[in-house]
């Protein structure tokens, strides 16, 4: 009985002692703590709820955030994610450097590609002067539809059109098609090996010109290593890196910001 006993006991600690493990992962490997968010624990809530987390989201907005007040929306988001459900927003921290950079340029056209949940787009969006735009680029229809949803409780949907296609296919399109000379800031937070080619693109298609800015998120984790390359080693730009955190986690992360020289 005894034997039983401390047998039992064996395997409980050592169940905890591995939960724990998991937990110091999860917080400090940004690998580990993808896995955890974004493969079993989404995936388990999504069959639960029957629901994406994206829509839990701008439920939890809908219901507790204030409309027409884009930092009650922001605030909102953030609290949902870094308290409940990780998401892959710039988040509060990262969010500074974007609002410091966007207030800096104080840009008329400015250009995000990868929307998401309209979180970016919204904290974008609050800073922009009367008379200026933020076009918004998603891939994904369902996010598209979501930040739809967000940018217009937020009431900023004056300020953004958000386009949905891939960003390869509209880039090309924005100056014939929606009317854009060239781009004062641009916010590169999409698929990041689409970071170097819609770079390159961008200069292609002339959308860039002396001063236009470069904002990339992720360029450590997940990371980014052909836009880096790319960029550091381009006499047309000049960079400057700022070291942060991966959104809602303590996963070293940094966001590069590169102005065209032309």
């Amino acid at each position: 009985m005894l034997e039983s006993s401390s047998v039992l006991l064996f395997i409980v600690f050592v169940l905890l002692f591995i939960s724990l493990l998991f937990v110091v992962l999860i917080r400090k490997n940004g690998t580990a703590a993808l896995i955890w968010h974004e493969i079993i624990k989404e995936k388990i809530t999504n069959f639960i709820m029957n629901q994406s987390k994206e829509r839990r989201i701008l439920n939890f907005v809908l219901q507790n955030a204030v409309r027409g007040d884009p930092c009650s929306v922001m605030e909102t988001i953030d609290k949902y994610c870094s308290e409940k459900e990780w998401a892959m927003n710039v988040g509060d921290v990262k969010g500074v450097i974007l609002d410091k950079t966007v207030e800096e340029i104080n840009p008329k056209v400015a250009l995000e590609l990868g929307t998401y949940c309209g979180y970016s787009a919204v904290r974008i969006a609050r800073l922009l002067k009367a008379g200026a735009c933020l076009l918004t680029v998603e891939f994904n229809p369902e996010f598209a539809a979501i930040a739809k949803q967000m940018i217009e409780f937020a009431g900023v949907q004056d300020k953004v059109k958000l386009l949905e296609g891939p960003s390869e296919v509209i880039i090309p399109q924005l100056k014939k098609k929606y009317e854009v000379d060239t781009l004062d800031f641009v916010f590169v937070d999409h698929w990041k090996d689409r970071y170097a080619p819609d770079t390159i693109l961008l200069q292609e298609c002339s959308l860039l010109r002396k001063g236009s800015v470069l904002l990339a998120d992720n360029i450590i984790f997940p990371g980014a290593p052909e836009f880096v390359k790319y960029i550091r080693n381009n006499p047309r730009f000049q960079c400057s890196t700022y070291p942060s955190y991966l959104e809602y986690m303590k996963v070293q992360d940094a966001m590069e910001k590169a102005v065209f020289l032309g």
